[in-house]
């Protein structure tokens, strides 16, 4: 039996959560979230707890079991609390601002480079070089704060462009002189 499948998640106040067949809903103080829920795993809500289980043995069903709980237990959490990743701008010249609800860096490039928020995302701007992505879905965080860090990925020599906070990024001598 999955160890992270058959833990309970305890249901807290302020959440509501409905099971539609094979839909999850959670609803909270931040928002509402939806899951569609694979087809042999069965979610069922009792006594303020949501149960996750699967009806057989099978690979399939081993392998959604523990990964359909955490997605729950991550939308509960979104609901909550909410999801932020930090990113760090470290280069000479390099820096980001904010513009309304978007945020402009200028990274070396000819241009500067403008990044708009997709629905439910929201940036906050520290300074001239700290952006912190912020929102209800976990995945969705994770990927906008990837696909930022893609615009110029810190490189090994200098180190230089978009990192995750507390990123170590690891480093390269270069030519070595005469």
């Amino acid at each position: 039996m999955s160890r992270i499948g058959r833990l309970p998640i305890d249901i807290p106040a302020g959440v509501t959560i409905t099971v539609d067949g094979q839909d999850v809903a959670v609803k909270g103080p931040k928002g509402e979230l939806s899951l569609t829920v694979a087809r042999p795993i069965e979610v069922k809500v009792e006594e303020g707890q949501v149960l996750v289980t699967r009806p057989d043995d099978e690979r399939e069903s081993r392998s959604l079991h523990g990964l359909t709980r955490t997605l729950i237990n991550n939308n509960i959490i979104g609901v909550t609390q909410g999801y932020t990743k930090g990113l760090e701008v470290v280069g000479t010249g390099y820096r980001v601002a904010q513009k309304g609800s978007s945020i402009e860096f200028a990274l070396g490039f000819s241009h500067p480079v403008l990044v708009d928020p997709p629905s439910g995302i929201s940036f906050t701007v520290e300074g001239n070089n700290k952006v912190t992505v912020s929102g209800i879905d976990k995945q969705a965080v994770g990927e906008v704060a990837a696909n930022i860090r893609k615009i110029r990925k810190p490189e090994p020599y200098k180190g230089k462009g978009i990192r995750y906070a507390g990123e170590v990024v690891r480093r390269k001598a270069g030519k070595a002189g005469k």
